[in-house]
């Protein structure tokens, strides 16, 4: 929408310090106006992403599996030309033949994807599988993009699901701040830096987040929002620091 691109337009040429990322369904249009968003930006990229489940391919989509491969290749090749930062999300990837799933990965990095985003779209898997699928994915593409991880958290399982994924090969995790998001929201950032701070001994990963700002960053958020924080959320909540015995 124009709001839509004068917001991450006016993001990409005020915010330094991190890549800024439009994201744009699988359309030349789309990918086109991504970009100009986004061209402006110190560290640019562009995310485009289509679905790769049966489900979406045939009630939502109306193509077959190879129309789908075809069009994620041709879209990741497109918006390479433009930016030299690419994202794709093969969407409903839990939801989706493992071997397609693969496919459809190996395709697009070969097309130009630097990052490949695996979501849980629906909140669907869980950690054991989750964890499996993504060191599954990183042993058939080794180090030729980063793996990234994106969960909604229907099950309340988000967290668990994307910290899963980082022991078992994940380099991003897709996640928002106090866990705001469509439906039952997505992964809570707050929730997994903390956890990969404070048990650095177990997961073996770590962020550059400024974990002091956290705090305040969840209650802006709140404020300008309108959508308060349950007082016992995990690390942000009022009480998450309280005891009563």
């Amino acid at each position: 929408s124009p709001g839509d691109f004068d917001a991450v337009r006016r993001i990409a040429t005020e915010v330094n310090g991190a890549t800024i990322a439009a994201l744009a369904r699988a359309r030349e249009e789309d990918i086109r106006r991504a970009w100009e968003a986004i061209k402006d930006a110190p560290q640019g990229r562009i995310h485009t992403f289509h679905s790769t489940s049966d489900i979406h391919l045939k009630y939502q989509y109306r193509i077959s599996r190879e129309e789908a491969l075809k069009r994620s290749v041709e879209m990741v090749r497109l918006a390479k030309s433009l930016a030299d930062d690419v994202e794709f999300s093969p969407m409903d990837a839990t939801r989706t033949d493992t071997n397609y799933l693969i496919e459809v990965v190996i395709a697009v990095i070969e097309a130009g994807a630097g990052t490949v985003n695996i979501p849980d779209t629906v909140g669907y898997t869980s950690p054991s599988e989750f964890g499996e699928l993504i060191r599954t994915i990183k042993e058939r593409t080794g180090d030729s993009a980063v793996i990234s991880v994106h969960c909604h958290d229907d099950l309340g399982l988000s967290v668990a699901n994307s910290l899963a994924a980082v022991l078992n090969g994940a380099g991003q995790v897709e996640c928002t701040i106090n866990g705001i998001g469509e439906r039952a929201g997505n992964c809570s950032m707050e929730e997994v830096v903390m956890a990969l701070k404070t048990r650095r001994d177990f997961y073996d990963a770590e962020t550059a987040i400024n974990t002091r700002e956290i705090i305040r960053t969840s209650r802006l958020i709140t404020r300008i929002t309108g959508i308060p924080v349950q007082p016992n959320k995990a690390i942000v909540g009022t009480n998450a620091f309280a005891h009563e015995s």
